[in-house]
């Protein structure tokens, strides 16, 4: 466990692990997921090369700040320079940090990101805050399946798929999704995006119903360099289309010399 203080009240605690060897790649996952939910099939191929850091993010109810959530992820990593690969919420996190720490930061991959959230974004996390609000973990649920994944990827499920998968999100609510929803809603790096220095690839998901894809367009068009490619999938665009994603993140480290 890695304890950062960031100025604010209380201090920034992630649960930290480390795989494999060779250049180092830092994780952000996402707002309510995980670094299993999000990474976990790209963890043992980027280890096979790289010095994986995964780091989660609080699970009670610390209050995050951007800073102090960029800061603690670079904080906790294995090796001195690193290229992070972050995911929705981690992309601002993954950008702040790059612009605040850029002897560290080496490179930027960005899936399903977000500079700051649009009107029906924070209408979403307006949603997920008042249901959790009210302890009600099944509609919580229900909302993140229909937002998560593409209409034909849900559509094409086992109507006991379905079910599994509300039963199997709503076990997994924790205290700290709602303040990263807070962060979620408040967080902004439309000023940091033309600082950026840095080898970028943003990853768009052409089917988001949480995140409209605009927003991933946005990313790369800001950004000085980068690099821009689709996946045909909804926004946990990793559990629909996990060998594109792997061989979107694999080929550009690759290429990079990341």
């Amino acid at each position: 466990m890695t304890n950062i203080s960031s100025g604010i009240a209380h201090p920034i605690l992630l649960s930290t692990s480390v795989t494999g060897s060779g250049p180092g790649v830092v994780l952000a996952h996402g707002a309510s997921g995980s670094i299993e939910s999000n990474f976990g099939s790209l963890i043992p191929l980027l280890a096979q090369g790289h010095t994986v850091t995964a780091s989660g993010y609080p699970t009670d109810d610390t209050p995050l700040d951007l800073d102090g959530l960029a800061d603690a992820l670079v904080a906790a990593a294995a090796t001195e320079r690193f290229t992070i690969v972050g995911f929705s919420l981690g992309t601002a996190v993954a950008v702040r940090a790059a612009v605040r720490h850029p002897d560290r930061v080496a490179g930027l991959v960005l899936a399903a990101g977000i500079a700051r959230a649009d009107h029906r974004l924070r209408l979403a996390f307006d949603l997920w805050t008042a249901l959790l609000r009210a302890g009600d973990r099944d509609a919580f649920a229900r909302l993140a399946m229909y937002a998560a994944f593409s209409a034909s990827f849900t559509n094409g499920l086992a109507p006991e798929a379905v079910a599994a998968s509300v039963d199997m999100i709503a076990a997994r609510v924790h205290d700290g999704i709602l303040p990263q929803a807070a962060l979620g809603r408040a967080a902004d790096t439309t000023a940091d995006l033309a600082r950026v220095a840095v080898p970028t690839l943003v990853i768009a998901a052409t089917e988001d119903l949480l995140v409209d894809p605009a927003n991933h367009r946005f990313l790369a068009e800001r950004i000085p360099g980068a690099e821009y490619t689709e996946i045909a999938a909804g926004h946990v665009l990793m559990a629909e289309r996990p060998d594109e994603w792997h061989r979107a993140v694999l080929e550009f480290l690759d290429r990079k010399g990341l």
